[in-house]
């Protein structure tokens, strides 16, 4: 009798489960989508570092060391600069890691069996990567070095490092701009994911739909509170990065919270979506979750280097609104970029929560199913 009780309740709970595409398929998916993102996205190892070098020198021995750099398949050479202010300008807009300047007399200096200098230019905003590409060429110019002077040992290259936007190499100066990114995706999700739901749930919905409210004046009605609470959360947030954690705060405040509006409204309009599809409030925050936290800590460029990703995974990175958030803010932090080296992220965040909020306007429905 007891078995017979156990086989029908067993049963009726794998009907629940058939019934129930969206449970059953977080229950298959999610495992293998997982150790597909953690297996490709988590990586220790630092390649492609993009690196722009400057040849002052245009000689046999300067270009035979940049051949060598190439060779090490660490790093891979997005220009040939011509003057000094295109390596600032491709360190201030992220496009390359690595600077490498050669000097005029870096031949003369070799041929003559005098140490040659070289300077050396790493963006150490990202201080892992920063760290990690001393290392590497470190070991590159001593090993040059030692190619140039027969294996004697004697000092070839004197290289002449300098640190930009975090000269200390401090980690919490990377980490904790692009946690405030991570929380803020999470908790502007969460704070709305709930909110279309919870009026399903208690009943209160058909009191909605009988008044002469719209869709857009709803959806809008439920943004606003959220909206000046995750701003709140943001201003506090930002005050305990530079006051608790001493990071320190170089660009305009005026550009990031304006900036930082555009992407909370993106935010919260993800998670009013999430709550008019699902109708439940559990449902709403799981998907919440995995819609925001899994990619904003793994495929944002918060922890791991997008560059270090599979071609495909960095494809996928270009649909993460927290990708261009990190951005944002490690550059507002550390670099103290200007706004016109920030419109690229902003507008995407701005279509973001554009298409968030006309996705959400037009999916809710003002009629009982």
């Amino acid at each position: 009798m007891k078995f017979l009780r156990i086989k029908a309740i067993a049963k009726k709970e794998m009907l629940q489960v058939r019934r129930d595409p969206l449970s059953l398929a977080m229950a298959f998916l999610m495992p293998a989508l997982l150790l597909i993102i953690f297996g490709y996205a988590i990586t220790l190892d630092v390649n492609n570092l993009t690196t722009i070098v400057y040849d002052r020198d245009q000689s046999s021995r300067s270009r035979e060391f940049i051949t060598e750099l190439t060779a090490s398949e660490y790093f891979t050479i997005v220009r040939h600069a011509e003057t000094p202010r295109e390596i600032d300008r491709y360190l201030d807009k992220g496009m390359a890691r690595v600077a490498v300047s050669i000097p005029y007399a870096f031949s003369r200096d070799i041929n003559a069996g005098r140490t040659a200098q070289l300077q050396i230019i790493v963006d150490g905003s990202d201080s892992n990567t920063a760290t990690i590409a001393l290392g590497y060429l470190t070991a590159l110019t001593e090993r040059y070095s030692l190619k140039l002077s027969g294996g004697r040992g004697a000092p070839g290259i004197d290289t002449r490092v300098r640190v930009w936007y975090n000269p200390e190499l401090k980690s919490r100066n990377f980490i904790i701009p692009g946690l405030i990114a991570v929380i803020m995706v999470v908790i502007a999700a969460l704070l709305t994911s709930l909110t279309v739901a919870r009026e399903w749930e208690r009943g209160t919905m058909e009191q909605l739909i009988a008044t002469p409210v719209k869709p857009a004046e709803l959806v809008l009605g439920k943004l606003i509170p959220y909206f000046l609470i995750g701003y709140l959360d943001m201003a506090i947030t930002v005050v305990m990065a530079v006051f608790l954690f001493e990071v320190p705060l170089r660009g305009n405040i005026a550009v990031l919270a304006v900036i930082s509006a555009v992407f909370l409204f993106g935010g919260l309009g993800l998670g009013v979506l999430i709550s008019i599809v699902t109708k439940n409030q559990l449902v709403a925050s799981q998907i919440s979750m995995v819609a925001t936290f899994l990619p904003a800590f793994l495929l944002s460029g918060f922890m791991y280097a997008i560059s270090n990703m599979p071609p495909l995974l960095q494809a996928v990175t270009r649909i993460v609104p927290a990708r261009y958030f990190v951005a944002v803010l490690k550059s507002i932090f550390l670099k103290g970029s200007p706004l016109r080296l920030l419109v690229p992220n902003a507008i995407f965040l701005l279509i973001f929560g554009l298409l968030t909020f006309v996705a959400a306007n037009r999916k809710f429905k003002k009629k009982i199913e």
